[in-house]
């Protein structure tokens, strides 16, 4: 399994697609009131604005590009070291809100207008209930992207890594705002994505310190092989 995997990366993405859009959609139909709702202090402070929308809507181009850039352009260990915090990140998230079913009641009863971005808006909310939101999958892949483009261009030039890493940064940013200012995530929701991303890319590094360490050669050519 392992040799088809590293063997077939696109094949793994897809396949993880088609399990992620499966989970996501089966947990979406069953609530209809969530067991937890969030909400807190700060989110009755962060006003809502529909041309975050544009932010919003990145994050999904913003995940395959990132990863068939690296699968491309990059070693095939950036590609798999992205992966693993990701995709198990996707996962631990809906398996909580499989246990926990959560949502939030932070969206304004109407968005008014006819101009493009309030239109994307009511589309949104019309496809996307308010429920499973903790953690904020949004939020955790924006961070784990981040990082991953961070860990990238270390080795460009002082150049590419000010002005390509400042890039991810304000990309990150501006997602992570926009699931706030759109009233898709409570901050409770935010921080916990963050979180996340963080720890996971924590174990994420000490998993491949470990793989990596000389007393694991033996171990690490005998797994490869299967």
């Amino acid at each position: 399994m392992r040799s088809w995997c590293r063997n077939h990366p696109i094949a793994f993405m897809a396949g993880y697609l088609v399990f992620y859009l499966a989970f996501f959609f089966l947990l979406e139909k069953p609530v209809q009131v969530p067991d937890l709702v969030l909400h807190c202090a700060l989110d009755d402070l962060i006003p809502f604005c529909k041309y975050a929308i544009i932010p919003y809507y990145l994050w999904f181009a913003w995940i395959p590009g990132t990863l068939f850039y690296l699968l491309w352009r990059a070693s095939r260990w950036e590609f798999w070291r992205l992966c693993l915090p990701l995709f198990l990140g996707m996962t631990l998230a809906l398996l909580f809100c499989a246990v926990v079913p959560n949502g939030v009641y932070l969206r304004p009863a109407h968005v008014p207008g006819t101009d493009l971005f309030a239109r994307a808006v009511r589309e949104l909310y019309h496809t996307d209930t308010p429920t499973n939101v903790f953690p904020s999958i949004h939020v955790l892949n924006a961070v784990t992207l981040d990082l991953a483009w961070q860990r990238h261009l270390r080795r460009s030039s002082l150049t590419v890594r000010r002005i390509g890493g400042a890039a991810s940064h304000l990309l990150m940013a501006a997602i992570v705002a926009s699931t706030l200012l759109l009233k898709q995530h409570s901050v409770m929701d935010a921080m916990a994505g963050i979180l996340l991303a963080l720890l996971l890319n924590r174990m994420s590094d000490w998993l491949t310190a470990w793989w990596y360490a000389p007393q694991n050669d033996r171990l690490r050519k005998m797994l490869e092989r299967v």
